[in-house]
């Protein structure tokens, strides 16, 4: 086996063995400890997987050009149903894998200083490394059962995490409404599941085989079941990212959901619904998505111009945050439904800006909510003159979050509209000057949000707080702001490594 597979095999062991070596550690802080170890050492392998890549062009079959993943694991699974454990990953899914373990290290580390009220932080640290196994799992899977597998595997643990540490309280009014959004994100995803599962059926039993590299550019997949199939993959994944109208699980489950939670559930849990999109609806079902492009551009800006109009009436500083991925996920949405190369990066670095950036408000918000005990943005006015350090944090990922050029968040949504105006034609145009309108109401919302919160005079919530910061939120905020301003101005940490293989997806697309 090569030191690639080796990896490969690590980044989703270590933090299995790690979970379950936190939960037999019988002391509380030593398995927090034992947790952070495992992530630190995830993540390390996960930047590891970049060396020795080879993106050297190769055909599979009677598909379209494909490129090889850089390392690829094969081997037999059910022999009996021909399923294999084939693990693998390229340019598209590596700088996921990376920022999955770096968003998991971080609130590991995080979890060492401050654990919410609800539960030990032992079970926490436990359940954020099981949610960390499923997302890699479904970032590098290369069969579709497999895929489907590592899809679930997130969803009892992201259940327990809301359930078990979210919320305002113990109060009864509180435990129940984190009961809630715990049932409404489990029975959305449940629902989304079900969906990806007949998908799943209808590309096997049509093509004999779940290898996705095999299946795709549709391989073996006439018309009408390409069509079938795309719709059931886009339907499941879109619940999963989510896109509108399929979002409402969504502002519940941020707000109830501790920091940690709402971390990873914005940061990367998102993501696997945009990536399944791209990797296997797009990569599969070819004929599916031209024929569903329009479509798919149409609930993109709705998603951009909803998402923004709910925000600007939001009075909520979660739930504002949670209702800006909505608009978020539309831009990526939008890149992806104009099946261009432009469109399909545009897709993938907007995935990954809104991972950091989304990452770095929500820790923030918590650090507020924590000094603050509320949320209400009348009661947050005067920040920085209270707490400038976590004023000035605010800012910066507010204006990343509203694209401001030379940070992340700026090239996703600006390659997305240069993608729709490519695209040509009246729908398109008039699609991408909306998608532009959208951007605009993002920034509106997002400088509403720093009038009402850092300026005028300092709220009685906000009157008291210390103007430090604690060591701890330092250690896990920065990396994200370095990222932020890495991925801003050189775009290229990302767009470079996705040009191979998106240039292959594009090609099976024509």
């Amino acid at each position: 086996m090569s030191l690639g597979q080796l990896l490969l095999v690590a980044v989703l062991a270590v933090p299995a063995v790690g979970a379950l070596a936190v939960a037999a550690t019988p002391r509380d802080r030593a398995a927090r400890l034992v947790g952070v170890a495992a992530a630190a050492l995830t993540l390390v392998a996960a930047v590891a997987l970049v060396v020795g890549r080879d993106a050297g062009w190769v055909s599979y079959g009677t598909a379209a050009p494909a490129v090889r993943p850089w390392h690829a694991v094969d081997l037999p699974w059910v022999p009996g149903l021909d399923l294999r454990f084939h693990l693998g990953v390229d340019g598209i899914s590596w700088p996921l894998v990376v920022l999955t373990a770096l968003l998991t290290l971080l609130c590991c580390g995080y979890s060492l200083w401050r654990v919410p009220p609800g539960g030990s932080g032992r079970a926490l640290v436990a359940l954020l490394l099981v949610v960390e196994v499923g997302i890699l799992g479904t970032f590098l899977a290369l069969d579709l059962v497999l895929f489907f597998l590592f899809f679930e595997v997130v969803l009892l643990p992201m259940y327990a995490i809301i359930v078990g540490w979210g919320g305002d309280g113990t109060d009864p009014a509180a435990v129940a409404a984190r009961r809630r959004a715990g049932r409404k994100f489990a029975l959305y995803t449940l629902f989304g599941s079900v969906l990806l599962l007949v998908g799943v059926y209808v590309v096997v039993a049509a093509a004999g085989t779940a290898d996705i590299v095999a299946l795709t550019g549709g391989t073996g997949l006439p018309r009408s079941t390409q069509l079938a199939a795309f719709t059931l993959l886009a339907l499941a994944f879109a619940v999963k990212s989510p896109l509108w109208p399929l979002h409402s699980w969504l502002p519940d489950a941020h707000t109830q959901a501790p920091t940690v939670g709402s971390v990873l559930l914005a940061g990367v849990l998102l993501k696997m619904g945009t990536y399944g999109l791209i990797r296997v609806a797009v990569g599969v079902a070819p004929e599916g998505a031209r024929w569903a492009a329009p479509v798919l551009g149409v609930l993109a800006v709705a998603a951009i111009l909803v998402g923004s109009l709910v925000c600007l009436a939001q009075t909520e500083l979660k739930r504002l945050i949670a209702y800006s991925s909505v608009g978020h996920m539309g831009f990526v949405l939008l890149g992806v439904a104009t099946l261009t190369a432009t469109g399909i990066q545009a897709a993938l670095i907007g995935n990954v800006a809104h991972g950091i950036v989304t990452g770095l408000l929500f820790f923030l918000a918590g650090a507020i909510k924590d000094r603050t005990h509320t949320g209400a943005l009348r009661e947050l006015s005067g920040l920085r003159e209270t707490a400038p350090r976590l004023s000035g944090l605010l800012a910066f990922a507010a204006v990343a979050s509203l694209g401001l050029p030379g940070l992340a968040g700026f090239w996703g949504e600006a390659f997305a509209v240069v993608a729709a105006v490519q695209t040509g034609g009246a729908l398109w145009t008039t699609l991408a000057v909306l998608a532009a309108l959208g951007g605009a109401l993002t920034a509106a919302y997002l400088l509403r949000l720093l009038r009402r919160v850092t300026h005028g005079r300092p709220s009685t919530a906000v009157a008291g707080l210390r103007p430090g910061l604690a060591g701890a939120e330092l250690a896990a905020w920065v990396p994200l702001v370095l990222l932020t301003l890495a991925v801003g101005l050189a775009p290229t940490l990302v767009l470079g490594v996705a040009e191979a293989p998106v240039a292959a997806l594009v090609g099976v697309l024509r």
